[in-house]
């Protein structure tokens, strides 16, 4: 009898390893399709065979034009305003996300009450679970208005309103992942802390954020893949005008939000479509770098820290 349940035990756990495994792969070969299929779309570019109604537009062409017209008898394809429209979004989002998240990590990793723990950390991590579509609303009817109001600003959707929404979105991730980076610390090290007379906001600064750098440097390279993929937030808070100007207080257009906004009405086939696609490349690759870095590199080295490994 114990053998047969042995028997059946091992089948049953042949069963489950075997269905993660290949949910697991299938997970990756998904990716890996989506990825084939949208670089498909975007070889007629590389290659130098996207035709516009013009002419035919050619990779160097997108690079080197500084304006993003696509829709005119003389369109124009420049990225670059598109891409500092990102860089400037995701970069006022992570000025603002970063060290609130990481503060409010130490905070509840290590110096807030039990009690205020069980109730600021679930509320914290409910704000990754809230749709983009809801926070952009809210940063279209309420922060643009009140940014405009207070500051005195000429547009009302601009990067800034786009970058403090966007970090309603962030804060969630890095906040999740530097939290349990710290508690994943060995208690020892506050122990030893607080025993050679340091207090707990020392202890939490100078000595167990040291160690957990890692860890918060993959919760910064997470959340900056997200914040640069984001379409709706983007899409719907930063006034989508493609502009170069690195004011912060003025409109500007991402590259997610051009896809967004112009691929459900370009021609199929044409230089346009070919583009969308290229930049949807660009994304993903940037993308997943980012989180592959997290994932593989920066997270293994830090288990292997604590592990007492090299």
């Amino acid at each position: 009898m114990k053998r047969i349940k042995r028997a059946n035990f091992r089948l049953h756990e042949f069963i489950a390893e075997s269905l993660i495994a290949a949910v697991a792969f299938t997970s990756f070969i998904f990716i890996f399709l989506i990825l084939i299929f949208v670089f498909r779309e975007s070889i007629p570019l590389v290659i130098g065979k996207a035709v516009d109604d013009v002419g035919n537009v050619s990779l160097r062409a997108l690079f080197s034009t500084t304006a993003w017209i696509p829709v005119s008898n003389n369109p124009r394809y420049g990225i670059w305003p598109l891409v500092v429209g990102s860089i400037k979004v995701t970069l006022m989002a992570l000025v603002i996300a970063f060290p609130i998240s990481v503060l409010a990590a130490i905070y509840t990793a290590t110096l807030a009450p039990r009690r205020v723990k069980e109730i600021m950390k679930p509320t914290i991590e409910i704000l990754a679970g809230f749709p983009s579509v809801v926070i952009g609303f809210f940063a279209l009817m309420v922060l643009a208005s009140f940014f405009q109001y207070t500051l005195g600003l000429k547009f009302r959707l601009n990067a800034f309103t786009g970058g403090v929404a966007l970090s309603l979105a962030v804060i969630p991730i890095i906040y999740t992942i530097t939290e349990e980076t710290l508690n994943s610390l060995p208690k020892t090290m506050t122990e030893a802390s607080l025993a050679l007379g340091a207090t707990k906001w020392e202890t939490s600064l100078f000595v167990l954020l040291p160690a957990a750098t890692q860890g918060v440097f993959a919760a910064f390279l997470l959340g900056l893949g997200r914040a640069f993929g984001e379409t709706m937030i983007v899409l719907m808070a930063t006034g989508n005008a493609a502009l170069s100007s690195w004011n912060l207080f003025e409109p500007v257009r991402t590259m997610s939000a051009a896809i967004g906004a112009e691929m459900a009405e370009v021609v199929f086939g044409d230089a346009h479509y070919n583009i969308l696609f290229f930049i949807g490349v660009c994304l993903f690759i940037f993308s997943f770098s980012l989180n592959a870095i997290a994932e593989f590199f920066l997270k293994q080295r830090m288990m292997k820290r604590f592990k007492g490994g090299a």
